[in-house]
């Protein structure tokens, strides 16, 4: 009786270790990785305005659909993203690069005031998700009011 019921535990528990939702969506799969493993690592490091393009997309997304049992985006995300989008010369690449689809995310053109504005509220996103993120996102913050 105690084997079987030692069994049934031992069952129990390593069946109920693969069953766990994750804590974050980290966009979807691509080449068994995250698309978001997949854009920072291979893309991020040749930085074509394409890659970036791509990048805002999957940002947008985890964003915009955090999933993950959490139901928030994954730490940092909001950080990158906002500042990603707050670079010099990124609305830019973004309105010369983006494919349709990529733009219908935003409403308007004026991607430069669009980046600005969401760039800040993600920052901000960052602080209210993660409240120790506002010893790093604090003085950029100032630094981006100057």
């Amino acid at each position: 009786m105690k084997r079987l019921l030692a069994s049934i535990v031992t069952l129990i528990a390593l069946t109920s270790c693969g069953m766990t939702k994750p804590l974050y969506y980290w966009g979807g799969e691509a080449n068994n990785a995250s698309v978001y493993e997949h854009l920072t690592y291979k893309d991020y490091r040749s930085q074509t305005p394409q890659a970036i393009c791509a990048l805002i997309y999957a940002y947008e997304d985890m964003v915009r659909n955090p999933g993950g049992s959490r139901q928030i985006p994954p730490p940092g995300i909001c950080a990158e993203y906002g500042y990603l989008i707050l670079q010099p010369g990124t609305a830019a690449t973004f309105t010369e690069y983006a494919t349709k689809k990529q733009k219908n995310l935003f409403q308007g053109s004026d991607y430069a005031a669009i980046f600005t504005e969401r760039g800040q509220e993600l920052l901000n996103k960052e602080m209210e998700y993660y409240p120790e993120s506002s010893l790093f996102i604090l003085p950029l913050l100032k630094k981006l009011a100057r």
